[in-house]
């Protein structure tokens, strides 16, 4: 009996805790050409680097640039190409109830150095739609 009244306490208590951890935003990490899996089963792969005009971080610039990439996500067999970018002046795509944000984009670009195509990787946040 005791355990029936505690698991039903368990049950009660944590009912608003899981939806709520359900909303909280989710950030994934993924080398271009690579993909990963985030909650709700969402594939996310780094399909391409369209653009790199960050501002390198040894020069003082007047404008900070934008990182353009694509991305593919997949949930339950649909998929769709998302265009993400770094500056994120627009409201976030959405796919499949949640919206994708790019968050961050390595290796930041130098004056001295040129960087490997191949080397990318993407931070984006995935947040379930309210």
């Amino acid at each position: 009996m005791k355990k029936l009244i505690a698991g039903m306490l368990f049950v009660v208590l944590t009912a608003g805790v899981i939806p709520a951890f359900a909303k909280q935003p989710q950030t994934v990490e993924v080398l271009i050409h690579k993909q990963v899996t985030a909650r709700a089963g969402i594939k996310i792969t780094f399909v391409a680097l369209v653009e790199d005009s960050r501002c390198p971080v040894d020069v003082d610039c007047i404008w900070a640039g934008n990182a353009k990439i694509t991305v593919r996500v997949t949930k339950n067999g649909r998929s769709k190409v998302l265009e993400l970018n770094t500056m994120g002046r627009e409201s976030p795509p959405e796919f499949g109830g949640y919206k994708f944000r790019l968050m961050g984009l390595t290796p930041k670009p130098a004056s001295n150095i040129r960087i490997n195509r191949n080397g990318y990787r993407a931070s984006i946040e995935v947040t379930k739609v309210k």
